[in-house]
């Protein structure tokens, strides 16, 4: 769309921006109708490629891949067979898990193999029962750079295992005890015999080595020579055969016989934001809005004044800034305050009531400025080393373009009106969804472009309003168009609905998802729902943890204090990689709506603007910027897929832990933080903590400095351990184990 006088309109893009802009404007009738998909596109939502819009046949069935010889079954994380991709981000250290097992009694080993986007093999790593007697194997691999990957398991005969269970039984009963050390000895020398000219590069790199290290095989075949000194009792030459120095070399190549691969599964690696990361959200027009006495009328704040507060913003630690939507705000059936159904004059009306004579979603709220002054609060969160995320939502009010240029696109009841948005018994008069059924090509290309309108402005980030009342097929196709010209642009789900839904668009394409957090109150629901977000779906879909939003304060956060909000800060910075806080939050607003849970004088509908001084007295704004300075401290607090839920004796008492082992971290060094909460912000609460050291990589008997996080204070910890939580004092421990 070109520029209008004021600038309020997206200036026209260039190169491949304004091909994208081609198929529609908002002022052209018929400009969009079917636009002709790139070949790399893939089918439109509702369309065979080639055909016109239609049902999709359902595929010819696939034959069955053979088995292998060693049956490797049951990968993970693998979904519906490969059609989605599991997701990673760089550096993190996925799980992948297999089922491998054969037939009779010899033993089985597994290896997991990553391979690039460029088709070769990257890295490997030897997998490890981690259920014996039910043959499940597990590693974890860690790609380092973005794009399509692709990981497999191999599943092989292990015959050095085999030899070491037969020998030591039949040995130590004296049975075939010549045979059995003959048998060693060959075994060692066959092993030896793949000695490479050169050392073989890092155990965990490259492909899985099968030429032996030249000093790994002279250990063999030393250990080879000493089992046939007949001069030394069976029982010494057998333990030279089962030395540790044998068992190392063997770990670093070993001998595979009969190697069976499962199928090549795909694996979506993105840049770390997609998983990790800190949001701020602010109504632009609530930052530098004031009341007017002498015309007794509101001005509402800008761009330009809302950039005003990116310093404190960026002082707080947070990486993504996100606005709500910024786009002209529709006249008919404007709301006023509290969801009022009449306006009242100078009420500005619910930025989610998108368009206007002004414009849709390709265009700026006069009031707010124009697209220069967007680029310049883009450009100024960027010199903070913030991102700036928008809020998409797709939706139309009675006065938007779309309207009368495409009614198509929307519901006409049999009375001729256009229906507007239910969800009985509320009802959003304001507010007319979107109908993918009429014309499904030229929505989504007109979406599509409206996109790129503020993706070419700077945008990396989307937070996409509702998307479960949209079609699946359509996130599908939009996201991979995106993705595939635009592969740093991230997608937040605000989708509040059915685990099915909520899962499936994750795996269509969205990075991130609002879950059900928000809700989740006492120790045994927390504790499962860290422990769910954090498990297999965290291969698909990953959490992102809000303490509130603009639309929901929920109930354990009506009228409380200082130390519950302090609390949930405590959860959703450190019971998530990715967590996000609404502009408002440090102010402790806490007073709902009355019969719904939503703050009373809700931003949607009203200016907001806030005096940020008085933060300081309830001490959430330092809080929080001590919370994101530990995540970016702590590479084990930048993982999903880490989180141990710890046992407690106290019933509000919840503990957790996020660890990540030396080989995973980028300092080389073991990271171990344990986070206690009292859920309780009115009592103190005591008790016992149970930590499994085990899972932590010390001795279970271990004592361990603690430091915590939170206060300048070091314990001694062990794996049983006294807590005492004083709400208004200190509502949670974030302890960092100090390993030797």
């Amino acid at each position: 769309m070109t520029s209008s006088p004021d600038g309020r309109r997206a200036p026209a893009p260039s190169g491949k921006a304004k091909r994208r802009a081609a198929p529609a404007t908002a002022t052209a009738p018929d400009a969009v109708s079917a636009p002709t998909p790139r070949p790399d596109a893939g089918p439109v939502p509702g369309t065979v490629p080639g055909t016109v819009p239609g049902p999709v046949p359902e595929p010819a069935p696939a034959r069955p891949a053979p088995i292998g010889r060693i049956p490797v079954v049951d990968v993970f994380p693998v979904a519906e067979g490969g059609r989605f991709p599991a997701k990673a981000v760089v550096g993190e250290a996925f799980p992948v898990r297999a089922t491998v097992f054969r037939e009779g009694h010899d033993a089985v080993a597994a290896t997991a193999v990553l391979t690039d986007p460029d088709g070769a093999d990257h890295s490997w790593a030897p997998m490890v029962d981690v259920a014996p007697g039910l043959d499940r194997f597990e590693a974890r691999l860690a790609p380092d750079r973005t794009g399509d990957w692709t990981f497999r398991v191999e599943g092989w005969s292990d015959p050095y295992a085999t030899w070491v269970h037969d020998a030591a039984i039949k040995v130590a009963a004296g049975v075939d005890v010549e045979l059995m050390l003959t048998e060693g000895v060959a075994l060692l020398t066959r092993a030896a015999e793949r000695a490479a000219d050169e050392p073989a590069p890092g155990t965990v790199s490259g492909k899985v080595p099968v030429a032996m290290p030249a000093d790994d095989a002279a250990t063999l075949r030393a250990a080879a020579a000493a089992m046939l000194a007949t001069h030394a009792s069976p029982d010494e030459r057998l333990a030279v055969g089962l030395g540790d120095d044998v068992r190392a070399a063997l770990a670093r190549t070993p001998l595979r016989d009969l190697v069976s691969a499962s199928p090549a599964y795909p694996l979506r690696v993105e840049r770390p934001l997609a998983m990790t990361g800190a949001w701020y959200e602010l109504f632009p027009r609530s930052h530098g809005a004031r009341f007017d006495e002498r015309t007794q009328s509101w001005v509402s704040g800008t761009l330009r004044t809302a950039a005003d507060e990116l310093p404190r913003i960026a002082g707080m630690g947070f990486d993504v800034v996100y606005l709500t939507p910024i786009h002209p705000i529709g006249l008919s059936n404007r709301k006023g305050r509290n969801n009022a159904l009449g306006a009242e004059p100078g009420d500005p009306g619910s930025p989610y009531a998108i368009g206007s004579a002004d414009g849709g979603h390709d265009a700026i709220e006069p009031t707010l400025g124009t697209f220069e002054d967007f680029d310049a609060f883009v450009g100024r969160a960027r010199d903070l080393g913030l991102e700036v995320a928008l809020d998409i939502a797709l939706q139309c009010s009675p006065d938007h373009p779309w309207v009368s240029t495409h009614p198509e696109w929307f519901t006409t009841r049999l009375d001729g009106t256009i229906a507007y948005a239910e969800n009985p018994p509320k009802k959003y008069q304001d507010i007319y969804p979107l109908n993918f059924d009429n014309d499904p090509v030229g929505l989504a290309h007109e979406i599509r472009r409206v996109l790129q309108v503020w993706i070419d402005h700077g945008v990396t980030a989307f937070r996409v309003d509702n998307p479960h009342t949209k079609p699946l097929d359509f996130w599908q196709w939009l996201l991979a168009d995106v993705h595939r010209d635009h592969p740093e642009v991230i997608f937040l789900s605000e989708a509040f609905t059915r685990p099915a839904m909520m899962q499936t668009l994750a795996k269509v394409g969205f990075h991130q998802s609002y879950t059900y957090f928000t809700w989740r109150q006492t120790k045994e629901e927390l504790g499962a729902y860290l422990a769910e977000v954090g498990g297999d779906q965290g291969a698909w879909m990953r959490p992102s943890f809000w303490p509130t939003t603009h639309d929901i304060l929920p109930p354990y956060l009506h009228g409380q204090g200082a130390a519950a909000w302090a609390v949930r800060a405590v959860l959703a910075a450190l019971g998530a990689p990715t967590w996000g806080v609404y502009s408002g939050y440090e102010l402790l607003e806490n007073i709902p709506r009355p019969g719904v849970e939503e703050q009373i004088d809700n931003e949607k509908y009203e200016f907001k603007p806030r005096d940020w001084s008085a933060a300081k007295q309830f001490g959430l704004e330092q809080l929080i910027t001590r919370l994101n300075a530990l995540r970016r401290e702590h590479p084990a607090l930048q993982q999903l897929r880490n989180v141990r839920v710890h046992p407690t004796t106290d019933d509000a008492t919840l503990a957790f832990s996020r660890h990540l082992a030396a080989e995973h971290s980028p300092t080389g060094r073991p990271d171990t933080v344990v986070v206690v909460v009292n859920l309780d912000p009115w009592n103190t609460r005591e008790g016992m903590l149970y930590l499994d050291l085990e899972a932590f990589g010390l001795a279970p008997d271990a004592r361990v400095v603690a430091h915590d996080e939170l206060r300048p204070d070091t314990y001694e910890w062990g794996s049983d351990v006294y807590v005492h939580l004083d709400p208004a004092l200190r509502p949670a421990h974030v302890v960092r184990l100090e390993h030797p």
